[in-house]
């Protein structure tokens, strides 16, 4: 294919463009804080000579997840408007004045950190020139400044925009130098002490994770069987906790017993109580869910952002992909904020599904505010308390995940490495996903796992360790706290006493492949049914109606059938577990050999409602999780073989199929155990669904505690992975990330494109270059002007090359400049320094001695990485994934010819692979 080449590369970079705008806009008013002590340290400099003065620092004040970090009303300095990346409504207007919105849960535009430390705004002196001894020491200041600018508390993430790991990096290994710079005893026991902060935190957040999940099982057994009745002797326990003495039990009474105690069961009030009661807790749990309700800013053309598998419409952001990207050089801000009320308002909810697809691009390095705060933990774990005791067909296992993470970030703020850090606060998030998988599978090697193979973006060998430490922690916090009364973790533990037979083999391969198509048709199903049912209008304005329609409709279904109506955790106990004895019940699962077909019939009953049940409740407006509902899917398929293999071995015994495999010795389970084909069909589903291998096999082999069953385990998970493939390559939160747009680069994805880093790159524009060719100094007003057109097209973490004769001489990133900006006293009349070469700043600081001058150096990036524009596409995602790049330089032939952000980077390829 050809090769495109910019067309500015042919000939000089134009001139830069000013973009027209008056004065009156500018910020007036003059207000500092005190300077951090690295800058300090910085105002020995050349450039120091004539100081700011300070005025009182403000009352410190407490931020939470809701406090908003922009001045209110007319508490903004100079004048000026700052920006804010929230939703504008339709009715909004067009006055740039008017571009904020207050969140449901907090700003959109919030600090990094909880204190903001602003750097000293350096003025230049007003003298015609600079003495020849500061001149010299210029090159040695500029490096100790850019040295100490790292550990200077001033760099934020906004919303939906990337971490910097490179920057991080740097941030930690300056504090470890700092740190063992002392070598006496005091030096040493600071040292220690730094070390042991990540296993004192990863150790309580796995007690935390494990009292969390002990409260919630203890919480929605009881609820769970109000929808049946209640206990008269003891309100708040039940039905197996009240009735201890067998099934005859006279203190449990259903509801047409408590409506009419002298009459017989009357089925129809009990059904009625039981539709009611399902509606009424799903809707509770909506309910809450919506509390975490939060507006996306419509400068940000993301199409959905939770797991309603993209059913919110981008219609709309389509038409305005392209200029949002490009704004016009000429084009003033007033232009550019009456476009911007076009795009209509995006919502997404924390609360809501099971939160695994975000943790997983939480950890990558993307910026969800919201997603891991207290109050999305609180109203998270309040509304999987409801969700699940309604009866719907979904799991609290995925759930944990995200509320592990949370738990996790909100620990990460006792230690200030990893408060202050977003690289070392990932680590811990990953450690904190892995004890959430530890209390919902009981299975704290499998946590480790699931963390390294499906969550984990950046997973050191320091982070393994400390992640097997927590699910330890989690694992044996919960056993202690033993939330069933039977000493196990997880409802479904079940144990194998005896092996399998060879002929098996052949049916465990066909329960993988089974498995796995059944999981990669759940999740076609789940895109059409979100892109077929979920765009009707009012289904996407109302999410409440969605949720009584599935809850009425799974109350309809579910009471005539005992395993519809069972709580996915007990119901996948019972089929996966051995038969001690013959049922006396005819929808035993342990039936005599003439009941084995009415039990087939009651149980293909049970696989047909429970698919079209978790297919319509996946993605609704409440928390619930997809890993356990999807393993009793599996469960029911596969117990209905198991008993199909059962019956013929007990019809044929002597079939050659069988062989001498079988033991002589009688009895419904002497040969084969449909329990186990049960739990191996379950873990092929849920590799259908989640694509998880080694992680799965491991679970299983945790729950069941059978070393012998293993092998079959890993054959099926192999089988149902391979297959799943083949009919769908994405797993279900890897088509959640992709209709969310995320951007999310996978670093074991291997592009096969044979395209070159110059087919994306766009055009140079002045609006996003600072040229200083003819001069170092720029003026503040450029600067800004330059500034609000990079954010008005959404790059808030993006950043502006600074050129001289084309060449790239630095870059400074958004946030860094709008800082510097927004310290400066007076910005209208301020010349800033773009350049780190000290003969320059000598040379140019003799124009206009009566400007204020500020030395920006501290902000620029002196060396941003950069790559030619011939390099193939796999290099350059090799280092967008593998080194975590916000941007990219390219250069042609030692010239500066465009930058390349992430955001347009993933956009580029889900388009073209």
């Amino acid at each position: 294919m050809p090769r495109s080449v910019p067309p500015n590369l042919q000939g000089a970079l134009p001139e830069a463009e000013l973009p027209p705008g008056g004065s009156d806009g500018r910020r007036t008013a003059s207000r500092t804080a005190p300077p951090s002590p690295s800058a300090v340290r910085r105002t020995h400099s050349l450039l120091s000579e004539v100081q700011t003065p300070h005025e009182p620092s403000e009352p410190s004040m407490e931020i939470g997840e809701t406090t908003s970090l922009l001045p209110k009303g007319n508490e903004t300095r100079r004048g000026m408007p700052r920006r804010s990346y929230t939703n504008l409504s339709g009715n909004t207007g067009s006055d740039f004045n008017n571009f904020r919105h207050t969140l449901l849960t907090g700003s959109i535009r919030r600090s990094r950190h909880h204190s903001r430390a602003n750097s000293q705004a350096i003025r230049f002196s007003r003298r015609g020139s600079i003495d020849a001894e500061q001149a010299e020491s210029l090159a040695a200041s500029v490096k100790d400044g850019m040295t100490a600018s790292f550990m200077d508390e001033r760099s934020w993430y906004d919303q939906f925009t990337s971490t910097d790991w490179v920057h991080d990096s740097i941030i930690d290994g300056a504090r470890l130098r700092e740190l063992r710079k002392r070598k006496d005893i005091r030096g040493r026991l600071l040292a220690w002490l730094d070390g042991s902060q990540g296993w004192v935190l990863v150790a309580l957040i796995g007690c935390i994770t494990a009292a969390i999940a002990y409260s919630v099982d203890v919480t929605e057994e009881f609820i769970f069987d109000v929808k049946e009745g209640f206990c008269t002797t003891h309100w708040f326990h039940s039905r197996q906790s009240c009735c201890t003495g067998g099934s005859n039990c006279p203190a449990w009474r259903s509801w047409s017993q408590i409506y009419n105690p002298s009459g017989p069961d009357n089925y129809w009030v009990n059904y009625s109580m039981f539709i009611f009661w399902v509606v009424l807790l799903s809707v509770v749990s909506c309910l809450l869910t919506l509390f975490t309700k939060t507006v996306v800013p419509s400068s940000v053309s993301l199409t959905t952002l939770d797991e309603n598998l993209g059913a919110a419409s981008s219609r709309s952001t389509k038409g305005n992909n392209a200029n949002s990207n490009s704004p016009g050089s000429a084009s003033s801000q007033h232009a550019l904020s009456s476009a911007l009320p076009t795009r209509p308002a995006m919502v997404y909810y924390p609360a809501a599904g099971s939160g695994v697809a975000e943790v997983k691009v939480i950890n990558s390095g993307f910026v969800l505010h919201g997603y891991l705060g207290f109050k999305t933990l609180l109203i998270k774990t309040l509304a999987l308390v409801f969700s699940v005791s309604s009866g719907l067909s979904l799991g609290k296992e995925g759930p944990y995940v995200h509320i592990a993470t949370c738990v996790g970030n909100i620990c990460c703020r006792i230690f200030a490495k990893y408060n202050h850090n977003d690289g070392k606060r990932r680590e811990v998030l990953s450690a904190s996903a892995a004890g959430g998988v530890a209390v919902a599978f009981g299975a704290p090697i499998g946590g480790v796992l699931f963390s390294l193979e499906e969550v984990s973006y950046y997973f050191p060998p320091k982070t393994l360790f400390r992640t097997f430490f927590c699910c330890i922690a989690a694992a044996l916090s919960l056993k202690f706290l033993n939330p069933y009364g039977t000493g196990k973790i997880v409802l479904f533990q079940v144990r194998y006493l005896g092996d399998w037979e060879m002929f098996e083999m052949a049916i465990f391969i066909l329960l993988g492949v089974l498995g796995g198509a059944l999981g990669a048709l759940f999740i076609k199903a789940s895109n059409l049914w979100a892109r077929s049912f979920r765009r009707i209008w009012f289904i996407k304005r109302w999410p409440m109606i969605e949720v009584v329609l599935v809850a009425v409709l799974t109350g309809l279904v579910s009471f005539w059938n005992r395993y519809t109506k069972l709580p996915v955790s007990e119901l996948m106990f019972e089929l996966a577990s051995p038969c001690d004895h013959e049922s006396s019940s005819p929808t035993g699962l342990c039936p005599p050999e003439e009941g084995i077909g009415e039990i087939i019939r009651y149980l293909l009953v049970a696989f047909v409602i429970k698919s079209l049940l978790t297919v319509v409740t996946f993605g609704i407006k409440v928390p619930c999780g997809i890993y356990v509902p999807s393993m009793v899917v599996g469960g029911l398929l596969g117990r209905i073989v198991g008993h199909a293999a059962q019956y013929l071995v007990l019809k044929y015994p002597t079939s050659f199929l069988f062989g001498s495999s079988c033991p002589a010795t009688a009895g419904m389970e002497s040969c084969v155990t449909p329990g186990v084909y049960a739990m191996v069909a379950a873990g092929a589903t849920m590799c259908g669904v989640t694509r998880l291998s080694v992680t799965l096999a491991v679970i299983l082999f945790e729950l069941t505690g059978s070393l012998d069953h293993v092998l079959p385990f890993s054959v099926a998970v192999l089988c149902a992975k391979w297959t799943a493939d083949a009919i769908e390559p994405r797993s279900i939160y890897d088509m959640l990330t992709d209709m969310n747009s995320y951007p999310f680069l996978d670093s074991k994805h291997q592009p096969t494109s044979d395209a070159q880093l110059g087919d994306l790159v766009r055009p140079v524009r002045s609006s996003r270059i600072i040229d200083i060719s003819g001069s170092s100094y720029v003026p503040a007003r450029e600067l800004r002007s330059k500034l609000q057109n990079l954010l008005m097209a959404g790059e808030l973490d993006g950043g502006l090359p600074i050129l001289r004769h084309g060449v790239l001489t630095g870059l400074i990133p958004a946030p860094e400049l709008e800082y510097a900006l927004d310290n400066l006293a007076d910005e209208e009349n301020t010349l800033c320094l773009m350049s780190l070469d000290g003969s320059s700043a000598v040379s140019d600081s003799e124009d206009d001695a009566e400007t204020g001058r500020v030395d920006f150096g501290q902000y620029i990036d002196p060396s941003p990485l950069a790559l030619d524009i011939h390099s193939p596409i796999d290099l350059v995602y090799q280092c967008f994934a593998k080194l975590g790049l916000r941007y990219l330089c390219v250069s042609h032939d030692g010239q500066y010819a465009g930058l390349v952000h992430k955001k347009a980077f993933v956009k580029y390829m889900k388009e073209n692979e």
